[in-house]
């Protein structure tokens, strides 16, 4: 079976939603945030989520956002959003986002790709290391309490 790989559409939010949801754990994300999110994030412009189909399956995805920083020519890519079907991990579909999303910044001369993934994600580590990211830093993060 060949992974196919292209930008998301519309109609395919749902299985998106589901797949933050179930393999990532975040349990904040709805059909409806994540409209207006990626309604957002496409009117923004610097935005990107790519889904992978096996046999018009959707069966990962992967989010990405060009950043800009002083000093990084043409800024960076930070991958926001990876995940793959439990049935389809260890079937190359994670490796093959992540070669789409290297070609992507490859072909607009952007240097460098950075993200963030939980401590306790021991495999996640792993799969990263696997495929050329190095561990370089710490991300830290804190809740701003907006009311």
């Amino acid at each position: 079976m060949e992974t196919k790989i292209r930008e998301i559409a519309a109609d395919d939010y749902n299985e998106v939603v589901v797949l933050w949801n179930d393999v990532l754990g975040v349990r904040t994300v709805t059909d409806e945030n994540f409209q207006v999110s990626m309604e957002q994030m496409t009117k923004a412009g610097n935005y990107k989520t790519f889904v992978a189909l096996l046999e018009n399956h959707i069966v990962g995805f992967i989010s990405i956002v060009h950043g800009l920083a002083v000093g990084s020519p043409n800024g960076y890519l930070h991958i926001t959003g990876l995940a793959v079907k439990k049935d389809f991990q260890r079937h190359r579909v994670g490796t093959e986002l992540l070669r789409y999303t290297e070609n992507y910044a490859k072909n607009r001369g952007i240097p460098s790709i950075i993200l963030c993934t939980g401590m306790k994600r021991t495999v996640a580590h792993a799969f990263y290391e696997h495929n050329g990211y190095d561990k370089d830093s710490f991300c830290f993060d804190k809740t701003i309490k907006l009311n």
